[in-house]
């Protein structure tokens, strides 16, 4: 991308389809239109998290915690990193890398151990998903679904609808299909739509000539919808996501009561429909669309939609190559659906179809699938693949391996247990109140099913030892543990969508905070409720 295809001076015409293909994570000062009061924001912002992050790291480290030394350290060095995830004094990507080598060089743990859970597979799939993302870009198949979707007149002629219309799509998906798996398939889509309204702003004179599309309000809106849309919609069955399972076997293991599929959807659904509302309504108000309504949108789509001629031999190739990747996701939800979650056949299926080395193999096939044979040109060139946004790639295999850590030293059972004895919980309201706030901590900093698999365990003992019943407890603790909005590293999803640079860290952490609370007052006085009305527990 050349100097010319940024938002630059004033006066000079944005290139929106380049702005977006260039889009990144972390952009400088100067690489953003800002104005004053925002520029002094953010120039303050990151000066004082260059200082603040090494002195809260080291304040903790002295502090006389009667912690293990391991637990301390790697606490007082998660904590720097969080502040320098919230200021950015340095890009995000950069600043888990900071931490993971201040891991091994204050010796928490060797460096082999250390690195060893950037092998994740979902590491893998955010990389098959953004080269898929970048084919459905470049030969405009994301735009082609995006007119789909604005074609509808129902929809198209509301930014408000357009975002609660494509957070339903993405909700009932993700229930069925892995939440990283449905984001990673709707981004080409969702930047596609968010491309034709920053154009139709453009053409109508409603935005300046130079405006930057990447800092719309409507963006930021969409992408959210998009990442928490699915955690959302991810609740509502046993096989939506992966701390639904986990949960499940624990709750099962420890109580004896099992949650079958349909109990499962049915106390679930009025619980998700209710988190929906609030979703839908938190991003409205936070990240008010630049304008209500578009007029003159359904003319400006079909007029769009005629200019993009007939389906190009790239944009068949792109769609087979996304068409298998989707099926196979898909597909082992299916077999769970038939033939159970426990059942060897899925066991094996899930295994070896797994939606990582899915996600590679169907961006292999762009590399495999001629569009001019003669000239050994195929669907996608590997300097294509090379401009995906590495920077989240790094950003969540950091994460990962923090959250692998926060298990493998003991510390976050170390914070649940002398949680749990400071505030002298007796009740089952009390237990299920610190389940959804610990789970909800823990998962900000660390995978949603990482979560589930510590906080869970730590909530059933208490539950038993204060004589309660830990059924209700530990169920919020599993709902909860799809919560963790705040920061980009918190789920897959939320890093998906803060690599297509539409979505600020300040912007993510004011309506991921915000939800957080929603979230956790719907589930603390809904589920007990339902829990009562379908389980009879």
């Amino acid at each position: 991308m050349t100097l010319t295809d940024r938002p630059g001076p004033s006066g000079q015409r944005t290139d929106v389809d380049a702005a977006f293909r260039g889009s990144a994570t972390y952009r400088s000062l100067g690489e953003q239109q800002l104005s004053p009061a925002e520029e002094r924001f953010e120039k303050g912002r990151r000066t004082v998290g260059l200082f603040l992050a090494p002195l809260v790291t080291i304040v903790f480290a002295l502090l006389p915690l009667g912690m293990e030394n391991q637990q301390q350290l790697l606490a007082a060095i998660l904590l720097g990193v969080i502040v320098l995830w919230i200021t950015e004094p340095v890009p995000i990507p950069i600043g888990g890398l900071i931490g993971v080598g201040a891991i091994v060089v204050l010796g928490v743990v060797p460096a082999d151990e250390a690195v060893a859970p950037f092998g994740s597979t979902t590491v893998f799939t955010f990389i098959g998903a953004f080269i898929l993302a970048a084919a459905m870009l470049k030969h405009g198949v994301a735009r082609r679904f995006a007119m789909a979707i604005l074609s509808l007149k129902w929809v198209g002629g509301s930014t408000a609808r357009v975002v609660i219309a494509f957070g339903l799509i993405t909700a009932l998906l993700s229930a069925f299909v892995s939440n990283t798996a449905t984001v990673a398939m709707l981004l080409p889509t969702a930047l596609g739509i968010l491309t034709v309204i920053a154009k139709l702003l453009q053409d109508k004179g409603l935005v300046k000539p130079d405006f930057d599309p990447l800092r719309l309000r409507v963006g930021v809106a969409l992408m959210l919808m998009l990442a928490y849309g699915a955690s959302v919609g991810g609740l509502l069955t046993p096989v939506g996501t992966p701390p639904n399972l986990i949960g499940r076997g624990l709750i099962e293991e420890a109580t004896g009561e099992r949650i079958g599929f349909l109990q499962w959807m049915l106390m679930a659904l009025p619980i998700c429909a209710l988190m929906f509302v609030a979703l839908a309504a938190v991003l409205l108000l936070l990240n008010r669309p630049e304008i209500r309504r578009i007029e003159g949108v359904h003319e400006y789509v079909q007029a769009e939609r005629a200019q993009l001629g007939p389906v190009s031999r790239a944009e068949k190739n792109t769609l087979v190559a996304f068409g298998i990747t989707v099926a196979l996701w898909i597909f082992p939800g299916i077999i769970a659906l038939t033939a159970g979650t426990e059942s060897a056949l899925y066991e094996t299926i899930s295994g070896r179809i797994n939606e990582g080395i899915v996600a590679v193999l169907g961006a292999s096939l762009l590399f495999l699938l001629p569009t001019d044979w003669k000239q050994r040109e195929f669907t996608l060139r590997w300097s294509d693949a090379a401009t995906i946004d590495w920077g989240t790639v790094l950003l969540f295999g950091t994460g990962i391996i923090f959250g692998s850590l926060l298990a493998d030293t003991g510390l976050a059972e170390t914070i649940g247990n002398a949680s749990a004895d400071t505030l002298g919980l007796t009740s089952t309201f009390a237990i299920t109140i610190f389940a959804v706030i610990l789970a909800i901590i823990i998962s900000e900093t660390t995978s949603n099913t990482a979560s589930a698999a510590v906080v869970v365990p730590i909530i059933i003992p208490v539950a038993v030892a204060a004589g309660i019943n830990p059924f209700v407890p530990a169920l919020a603790a599993t709902f909860a543990a799809s919560f963790g909005f705040m920061l980009p590293v918190s789920t897959p999803q939320n890093a998906i969508v803060y690599g297509s640079g539409v979505v600020p860290i300040t912007k993510m952490i004011r309506s991921g905070i915000s939800f957080d609370v929603l979230g956790a007052l719907l589930i603390v006085v809904l589920l007990p409720v339902m829990v009562g009305l379908v389980l009879e527990v």
